[in-house]
């Protein structure tokens, strides 16, 4: 056994014990969470800081992290996704070796679970040898509607190539696929057991091509030589558009919502649809140098969680980096909040809590220790170390 103390410890499922001590066994599991050392365990290992359950990423791309500084920041969205199609293809050895890296990072920064997007089939054997919790989710580009069956077929068949690893086939984004492709992804929610992870309302022009259709998302469709006349303007924003046509069977994680508003928030309540939130604030700044209005979404009703998107547009994948840019910007969010978005909440997204994000006896959720805080503030000079 180990145990450890320092100036705080948050199980999460509690309020924060100052001078706590957490127990642990050899393999992680956790014996004890108290306000002073037991008898019949070991001396602490005293610490100051902060010590926390390990963090849940639940928006990672971690087959791109071979791009970490080819795309400029603050381009905007469309020409970020421009130089991704230009960019993505590459040595299969360098993405390789460059998601392995990326993979042993986010260990080290105290991510114990991902919620990982995926095109293609080159982090299977990564995942599978990985100390983290990977959920896969095959993503699903298509808006013309003509190619929808087979775009669903290959999707299908590359999450098949994923078991038995932890997988679901999910649409990319609003402005990517098509009114039937989305009907098949949601027939087959219908029936089977399948998270949803959409990218959603990144920037104005994704709100505006909906409403409008107007902006740069028609100089999108005309780069990729795409003839989208049969898109008819749809006279509300890219979220309200597409819930009615998302299942109510499953949980859907809604990430970087960096455009939406309080109307949307309201239009949402209206439907019976298993919305979670995902903030990514990092990677917002990188693409459009804009946050979400992220303090709209507190106590809203709805479950929210972090995610790092990845090093194509993020300068690393530390959870602890998200909530110090949340901090930063929101500072009326406590760090005990942010600490739920950190873990408890993407453990239940993904299905994992159970095991995961928080300090209970019983659970391995992993144990890091952030240094460089003022009391219980998280401060630009706070740190993440991994303890077990």
């Amino acid at each position: 056994m180990k145990s450890f103390t320092a100036d705080y410890v948050f199980p999460v499922y509690a309020d924060p014990i100052k001078n706590g001590v957490v127990t642990v066994d050899d393999d992680g599991k956790i014996i004890s969470v108290t306000d002073k050392p037991l008898d019949n365990t070991p001396t602490p290992e005293k610490l100051s800081g902060i010590i926390t359950p390990g963090f849940v990423n639940t928006h990672c791309h971690l087959e791109l992290s071979h791009m970490s500084g080819v795309v400029p920041t603050q381009t905007g969205l469309v020409e970020f996704i421009k130089a991704i199609t230009k960019n993505r293809v590459s040595d299969d050895g360098l993405i390789k070796a460059a998601a392995e890296k990326a993979d042993h990072d986010m260990y080290e920064n105290g991510i114990v679970a991902v919620g990982d997007i995926s095109n293609n089939n080159s982090t299977i054997g990564i995942k599978a040898k990985s100390k983290l919790y990977y959920h896969t989710f095959v993503e699903i580009f298509g808006f013309l509607p003509d190619r929808a069956d087979a775009l669903f077929e290959q999707a299908l068949a590359l999450k098949d190539q994923f078991k038995p690893q932890p997988v679901s086939i999910t649409p990319h984004a609003p402005y990517s696929v098509s009114k039937d492709l989305f009907r098949l992804i949601k027939s087959y929610c219908d029936k089977h057991e399948n998270l949803l992870s959409i990218h959603n309302q990144e920037c104005e022009d994704e709100n505006k091509f909906f409403r409008y259709k107007l902006g740069k998302f028609t100089e999108l469709y005309e780069y990729f030589g795409m003839d989208i006349s049969y898109f008819k303007p749809q006279a509300r924003n890219s979220l309200q558009s597409i819930i009615p046509m998302l299942t109510n069977r499953q949980e859907v994680l809604m990430v970087h919502n960096t455009c939406t508003n309080l109307k949307d928030i309201y239009f949402l309540k209206r439907f019976d649809r298993k919305i979670n939130w995902c903030f990514c604030p990092n990677a917002n700044l990188y693409i459009e140098h804009k946050l979400p209005k992220i303090n709209l979404f507190v106590d809203q009703g709805f479950n929210i969680t972090l995610g790092t998107d990845s090093l194509a547009s993020n300068h690393g994948l530390s959870i602890l980096s998200e909530m110090q840019a949340i901090q930063h910007k929101f500072p009326a969010i406590s760090t005990a909040k942010l600490m739920e978005w950190a873990t408890i909440n993407g453990a239940e997204f993904l299905g994992i809590d159970k095991e995961k994000g928080t300090l209970e006896v019983g659970k391995k959720p992993g144990l890091n220790l952030i240094t460089g805080v003022n009391d219980t503030q998280l401060t630009p000079e706070s740190k993440i170390k991994r303890l077990v």
